[in-house]
């Protein structure tokens, strides 16, 4: 209601701006892929450093690579989840109605990814990248029956990523990197003003005879709001001999506080004006006038340990284990700038997480090599209570294949399929903020239901070096 909808609204935005769906592609709200050719080995490819994406998973690794090389791609994710409501209730105890919310994934998302380097000397190179790091799409509608909790959200993010590396000597390289992120969150859900009445303590006849004489439908209430973030990463990469080598990465958390606007609508709750303006002023936690919201979230740091060996002259084998510390998401806090209202925290109490990659290398002849891969990746969300509808996430699996074609001496495409399968996700989350309460926000609805949910990614990178 009132505040408690947007506040929770605003959650969303700020869960999704601190860790970031069905759609959203890794653990969290991850995006998952950042380039074409560490996909086509499901990312187990962090210390083979072959383009100019090592920027991105080991910069150091950027001092294998000679002259100025150039990667660019496209990533094209093909999403299919599904919901089944299994009894959502609001504030009062009464089912909310509504659907399943159809199709709330989008048909497909594409996202770009851009590096390049450029050596010094013998011992110095630089380069830059530019990728998606977190992303989400999600649009129930406003009538499925998790309305009260979201209706949609969309996370966009750009990472800017300046590196450098240095290579001691022929065994030990290291690199570093800043990183200028900007995010950008919309998110809506719809506000319950029946159950609202109630708790405000109008009695049941009153409420009915309003609906019966002028309909009493859903507010709604929606955020939009933008910011940067700052961090930085380091790599290390150690040349055991010419077959095999060893690399650790590290990027840093990045604080980010994001401002903007909630806006409240009640148009079309009732037929009559004069009822609805009467009904916000009696029942004070349903009314609610459009302000700024601003929410500031630790996005989890990660290291990651991965290993390249060269077993004969067709097969090479690679592994990845990455850490990422999700526990930052123990809980989220909007301060809005309207006095008097009080602070949404969100506990989200998500915990620490690991993926494992494996993947090959298969050198066909000399213009075309095959690669292959499969992944673990853990999902941060400990349990069903503390599943929300913004991130339906469970762990996953990874299945990918890949190819790298030579077009020329400088040149190359990569090609990268991927097919990420979910584990079945139950949810069963209770807004513990009501429409009465006084120092936090929320409409106290409770959603219960599950999610099947699978995900297809498909990728094509365009290689140059010179």
């Amino acid at each position: 209601m009132k505040l408690k909808h947007l506040s929770q609204s605003v959650m969303l935005m700020g869960v999704a701006v601190g860790a970031f769906s069905s759609t959203a592609l890794a653990s969290g709200y991850h995006f998952g892929s950042q380039s074409v050719s560490a996909q086509g080995t499901a990312f187990a490819n962090g210390a083979e450093a072959a383009d100019a994406s090592t920027i991105f998973y080991n910069p150091a690794g950027m001092s294998r690579l000679t002259g100025t090389n150039f990667s660019g791609g496209l990533t094209l994710v093909v999403p299919d989840s599904e919901y089944t409501d299994k009894g959502s209730k609001t504030v009062i105890g009464s089912a909310t109605g509504g659907g399943n919310g159809g199709n709330f994934a989008p048909d497909y998302v594409v996202a770009p990814s851009f590096y390049a380097t450029h050596q010094l000397n013998d011992k110095w190179t630089v380069g830059l990248g530019i990728f998606v790091p977190f992303g989400a799409q999600l649009d129930y509608g406003n009538t499925w029956a998790g309305r009260y909790a979201l209706e949609n959200i969309k996370l966009e993010t750009l990472n800017f990523n300046p590196s450098v590396s240095f290579k001691l000597d022929e065994h030990h390289s290291f690199g570093a990197g800043i990183s200028a992120q900007y995010m950008k969150a919309s998110l809506a859900k719809a506000v319950d003003i029946a159950s609202g009445l109630r708790e405000s303590g109008y009695p049941a006849t009153t409420i009915a005879a309003i609906k019966a004489a002028y309909g009493l439908n859903d507010g709604q209430a929606s955020l939009d709001a933008d910011g940067w973030g700052f961090g930085f990463n380091l790599g290390y990469m150690y040349q055991l001999n010419d077959d095999t080598r060893f690399g650790l990465a590290y990027r840093s958390n990045i604080h980010h506080k994001l401002d903007g606007t909630a806006t409240w609508s009640y148009a079309g709750v009732t037929s009559n004006t004069t009822v609805m303006n009467a009904i916000l002023n009696s029942a004070k936690n349903l009314g609610h006038v459009s302000s700024g919201g601003s929410v500031t979230v630790d996005t989890p740091e990660s290291i990651s340990a991965n290993t390249f060996h060269k077993l004969n002259d067709k097969v090479d084998l690679m592994a990845d284990l990455t850490w990422t510390r999700h526990s930052r998401m123990d809980s989220i806090d909007i301060k809005f700038s309207q006095p008097g209202e009080g602070d949404l925290v969100i506990k989200q109490g998500w915990r620490d997480t690991f993926k494992l990659s494996l993947g090959a290398n298969y050198h066909y002849s000399d213009n075309l090599l095959l690669r292959s891969g499969i992944a673990w990746d853990q999902s941060p969300v400990k349990n069903d209570d503390l599943r929300h509808p913004a991130l339906p996430d469970s762990d996953r699996y990874w299945l990918s294949f890949g190819a790298n074609y030579k077009l020329s001496k400088q040149s190359s495409i990569d090609f990268a399929y991927s097919y990420v399968f979910f584990k079945n996700a139950n949810i069963n989350y209770t807004d513990s903020c009501t429409p009465v309460s006084t120092t936090c926000t929320g409409n106290g609805e409770n959603t219960t239901g599950s999610y099947k949910t699978n995900l297809q990614f498909l990728g094509l990178q365009y290689n140059y070096s010179f």
